[in-house]
């Protein structure tokens, strides 16, 4: 690989507990096709690879992952294993843990006693012998309910060193607080973009008041989620992409970057050009009454 390049675009940091990482990151779930799991079609595998070594070269130190991640073809912790192995010593690798995927793709939602066979098959895949973050995911069915059996298992993986901070992602304001009465965490990783509710807002200025990341997925693609954008943006959206001569998505991406100094971005892509158009984007400075449009934007088409 060649040398990183120094860059304005990921000069910003933030600590994820002891470890420090740029703020523009890289999410891998779209590392194995042109949709994710077993949708679209499926990325060829030296791009990928080409893909996860740019993204270093241009200054990600933070990648967020999961070993459900997969298609019927590609991995993505193993195309992260191949591409950058040996890691480099400020590289952060983040995973999910909670949701699993049969062979099929099938899904199921582990017990806690089932939370260490995933973390163990995160290390296997990317050939560590402890993994940087570890987020337990909440299903949506359970956001009302406690995470506290769950979070108590992942903190004692913690402790026998298989892990080294604990993050929780897709949760309500109320789990983070039972999940700093049980243990310490880093982060919290949540749907979060244009146009999130007043809830998911309060969340955020939450973990800023608390010193902890927020890390906002689907910050991009919104209401499509895996599926990707699917709904015309707002016309304030598009004024703004005008103005600065950038894409919606790069307009997006700057707009989540703004929102304070401990969000951090992972947007994900397979394509070479998508990833230079996402790493430019943290070089995009909006005025304060962008923002303010952006933040109450009008609606679509309108």
């Amino acid at each position: 690989m060649s040398p990183r390049t120094n860059s304005t675009v990921v000069s910003n940091t933030w600590r994820l507990g002891d470890l420090t990482v740029n703020r523009l990151g890289f999410g891998a779930m779209r590392l194995t096709g042109t949709a994710p799991f077993d949708h679209g079609v499926p990325r060829d595998r030296e791009q990928s690879i080409g893909v996860l070594r740019r993204a270093v070269e241009l200054g990600v130190n933070h990648i967020d992952t999961a070993a459900f991640y997969f298609s019927a073809t590609r991995s993505a912790n193993e195309l992260i294993n191949r591409a950058l192995a040996p890691y480099p010593e400020d590289l952060v690798i983040a995973t999910k843990v909670g949701p699993g995927r049969g062979p099929s793709g099938e899904w199921w939602w582990a017990t806690p006693a089932q939370l260490r066979g995933q973390v163990e098959e995160n290390l296997r895949q990317l050939g560590r012998d402890h993994l940087d973050v570890v987020n337990l995911r909440v299903p949506p069915s359970r956001r009302t309910g406690s995470i506290s059996e769950h979070l108590g298992a992942l903190a004692e993986l913690r402790e026998a060193g298989l892990i080294r901070h604990l993050g929780i992602s897709n949760v309500t304001s109320e789990q983070l607080a039972e999940a700093l009465a049980i243990t310490p965490v880093v982060c919290v990783q949540n749907p979060y973009g244009i146009g999130a509710s007043n809830e998911d807002r309060a969340l955020l200025r939450l973990c800023g008041e608390l010193g902890l990341a927020f890390v906002p997925f689907f910050a991009i693609a919104g209401s499509g989620r895996e599926a990707g954008p699917v709904a015309r943006d707002s016309e304030a959206v598009y004024a703004v992409a005008r103005a600065h001569g950038v894409s919606v998505a790069q307009v997006r991406l700057a707009w989540t970057l703004h929102q304070g100094p401990h969000v951090l971005a992972i947007p994900g892509t397979g394509d070479p050009g998508h990833l230079e158009q996402n790493m430019a984007a943290g070089a995009l400075r909006l005025s304060q009454e962008e923002m303010t449009r952006l933040t109450s934007p009008q609606p679509a088409g309108g």
